[in-house]
């Protein structure tokens, strides 16, 4: 492989490592927001004629608290905790450990019983 490729796996490497080793200074679990802003109107994403990577980018500044946990490979699980004033949900993102699905899943399991969201609807949706 390339020179630059190999750079690039032992720098994306050393970042996972890193990001993993945050659970080993004694804690359980990191809470984020799951977006950086409530959700989108459709068209937020698309790409226009003189801007044909505009929606790419758009969308890699909107996955910004989940990406990191998508390349390590770590367990996360988004939860519908909160409402915007026009009623759409807003997730909060629980990530755990390396092995650790338990611990979200009795996470999840708990904050629904507290705080249920079955029933609830967006006044729009799919």
């Amino acid at each position: 492989p390339p020179h630059d490729y190999i750079q690039a796996t032992v720098v994306l490497e050393a970042w996972a490592r890193r990001i993993a080793a945050w659970w080993e200074g004694g804690f359980d679990l990191l809470l984020t927001p799951t977006l950086p802003e409530p959700p989108t109107p459709l068209g937020a994403f698309d790409a226009t004629p003189d801007d044909p990577l505009r929606g790419m980018m758009r969308a890699a500044q909107f996955v910004a608290f989940t990406m990191p946990f998508n390349v390590t490979g770590q367990p996360a699980v988004s939860l519908p905790l909160a409402w915007s004033p026009a009623g759409l949900p807003i997730g909060l993102q629980f990530v755990a450990g390396y092995g650790r699905e338990d611990l979200l899943l009795r996470t999840a399991a708990q904050l629904e019983q507290a705080q249920p969201w079955r029933d609830r609807r967006p006044l729009l949706h799919a």
